[in-house]
């Protein structure tokens, strides 16, 4: 492999994190690394929405991660959007203005996919163990939880409870009562309820805690002479606990490496942990810088050597959903063929991966029922936990599997401009010359663009010979002329009537 630059960027709740790294002969390296704590969490309002505040705090801190990526290849960054984004309502324009400083798009990942990639980081950067590892990762809006052997997360879970969100709501502008205390310490526990008893019978041998609530209680105890260097035990979450009651305010702690960043934050990371040390039975618990970001380039990594998470997934869904192969192969290779015809070279190496995994998984609906089947499939990737891929490629997949048949008026809120409509052009074309399951000829078509839609020549000898056929393109000649597109298919040189 040559030498190349990646670079990932973790939007978290408390703080946004930049790692670039390079690629060495398969090995990452780090170059540069920036972290800014933006609490945006803190600026979640009562309806969910991000106040102007918050919106402003991060987007001066992208303005300066955007510069700092310049000269890298956007290919090589992926952005990940963790709890507040997934949760932030109204947040469209927001985005927007952040994916124009960054020059690259932003990937909001579902809880279980941020825990997968978060165990991706950890194992890769702590050395091997041979028992199962239990992972926990304490963020501003939310915690990951973990069980992993090796580098294979087993058990992956992800709780709507973190330093920023608990801070705010149990020790307001930073009062420390026993009383607060207690009150989040219990409000974590029952969170945690419902995930204790498989957690706990999964006789994990390792507790690991990664990133920044666990690094900054292991710091506070190591420069305190309490616990040795990385490691948080309970007699260690004991003193800093009944210290911060003592104290009644962080700011007062008066304990050596207690960062100011982490300040506003201490109390509720605090309370979660202590909450998870009792809930879980941890007695010591191991720390390490790693996380998302080393995730996210080691996923990165594979994707360069070709061994993607998103394929493997593809793979499962098909085994899962009883997929007829051979008959989304069929799909796959025309509705690639068709794209090939219509789209740029660059749009083609960027896109023709989603298309051709919604040609492999557009008859996963059919294990539900067969009327409305597409309704169904679009349904299932929209909504499953899929490893690899972000809520914005669920999306992509899904408003395909929506749009393979039926009306396209009710697929047109999720289709983004003209190429996605190619995109959708292809995969319907595909499925509907595929009707019949079988391996006959295949017709040779032609597709192009027209000012105003798409131009279509398909061979008048299949079309004599498949009448369902020439019904169906007659059908689909309507659908498109309905959304204010044009559809000509040409047969002979003469239009199809």
């Amino acid at each position: 492999m040559p030498e190349t630059v990646i670079a990932a960027v973790d939007l978290g709740s408390n703080s946004f994190r930049l790692q670039v790294s390079r690629v060495v002969h398969g090995q990452i390296y780090p170059l540069d690394a920036l972290k800014e704590s933006v609490r945006l969490a803190a600026g979640l309002q009562s309806d969910n929405t991000l106040s102007l505040e918050a919106q402003h705090r991060a987007l001066e801190c992208l303005k300066r991660f955007g510069n700092r990526l310049r000269g890298v290849p956007p290919n090589a960054v992926r952005v990940i959007g963790t709890n507040t984004l997934r949760v932030a309502r109204k947040s469209e324009a927001f985005l927007k203005k952040a994916e124009a400083l960054l020059g690259v798009p932003i990937e909001i990942v579902a809880g279980q996919e941020e825990a997968r990639l978060i165990y991706m980081g950890v194992s890769h950067g702590l050395p091997s163990h041979p028992g199962k590892r239990l992972v926990v990762d304490i963020g501003g809006g939310s915690t990951e939880f973990i069980l992993g052997q090796g580098l294979k997360p087993l058990l992956l879970e992800s709780l709507y409870m973190g330093c920023v969100s608990y801070s705010a709501r149990y020790f307001p502008e930073g009062r420390v009562t026993a009383q607060g205390f207690q009150g989040a310490q219990l409000a974590a526990a029952t969170e945690l309820q419902v995930l204790t008893r498989k957690f706990r019978a999964a006789s994990w041998q390792q507790a690991v805690g990664s990133s920044g609530t666990a690094r900054a209680l292991a710091d506070l105890l190591e420069q305190n002479g309490r616990d040795e260097p990385g490691v948080i035990s309970v007699q260690g979450l004991e003193f800093l606990k009944e210290r911060l009651i003592d104290s009644g305010d962080p700011r007062r702690l008066g304990l050596s490496g207690l960062r100011p960043d982490r300040v506003p934050v201490l109390p509720g990371g605090m309370a979660i942990m202590c909450a998870v040390f009792g809930e879980l039975g941890i007695e010591r618990m191991q720390t390490t810088e790693n996380g998302l970001r080393e995730g996210v380039l080691f996923e990165m990594l594979g994707r360069l050597e070709h061994q993607d998470i998103r394929e493997m997934t593809v793979r499962s869904f098909m085994q899962r959903y009883q997929v007829d192969e051979r008959q989304v192969g069929r799909v796959h290779s025309l509705a690639l063929g068709l794209l090939r015809q219509l789209a740029s070279p660059d749009f083609f190496r960027q896109y023709a991966a989603y298309l051709g995994w919604a040609a492999r998984l557009h008859e996963v609906g059919l294990s539900i029922a067969h009327g409305g089947y597409h309704k169904h499939s679009a349904y299932i990737i929209d909504n499953a936990d899929m490893p690899g891929f972000s809520r914005t490629e669920q999306g992509l997949l899904g408003g395909l599997l929506q749009g393979q048949r039926g009306q396209l008026g009710k697929v047109a809120p999720r289709v983004t401009g003209r190429e996605g409509w190619m995109m959708v052009l292809c995969l319907r074309l595909a499925v509907l010359v595929h009707r019949g399951r079988g391996d006959g000829t295949v017709p040779r078509i032609r597709l192009a663009w027209r000012p105003r839609g798409f131009v279509m020549d398909i061979g008048a000898s299949w079309i004599a010979a498949n009448p369902l056929a020439r019904s169906s393109l007659l059908a689909e000649m309507r659908q498109w002329q309905n959304l204010g597109l044009e559809l000509l298919i040409r047969v002979g040189g003469s239009p199809l009537r």
